[in-house]
């Protein structure tokens, strides 16, 4: 008797399949912005023991902080932490199940990025202005 032949498995959609639009990006940029925030606890980290270890190693990170590609990476980290706060926001209220439907959905995307945009922006053009950056 013949062995019935195993029936193929379905393939999980990837981002070749997929048609881009603003609620894949949101989707993906909360992830890739939880990740950044790894690397500001990091930082954070590195900050505590730099305060720790002395009054030289505190002025050496913060000297590499205070510099051009520091304020790059502190920049890249203010995107990060008030975007995933917009996005985690928006997950608040689908766990109510409000704002699932397409329109809302794509609405409250391209609200988190000008949130995080503008927040961003006016956090650097205030802290630029007091001299604290």
């Amino acid at each position: 008797m013949a062995q019935p032949l195993p029936r193929a498995r379905p393939l999980s959609p990837h981002l070749q399949v997929w048609r881009w639009h603003v609620t894949l990006a949101a989707s993906i940029g909360h992830r890739v912005t939880g990740m950044g925030l790894y690397l500001a606890a990091l930082l954070f980290a590195a900050w505590a023991v730099a305060l720790a270890l002395g009054r030289e190693s505190y002025q050496a990170y913060m000297g590499a902080m205070g510099s051009w590609p520091g304020r790059v990476v502190l920049f890249g980290l203010t995107v990060c932490a008030f975007f995933h706060l917009a996005t985690g926001v928006r997950h608040l209220f689908w766990d109510f199940g409000k704002g699932f439907a397409p329109p809302t959905a794509n609405t409250t995307a391209w609200i988190c990025f000008a949130f995080a945009i503008g927040a961003t922006i006016a956090v650097w053009a205030l802290a630029l202005s007091r001299g604290l950056a």
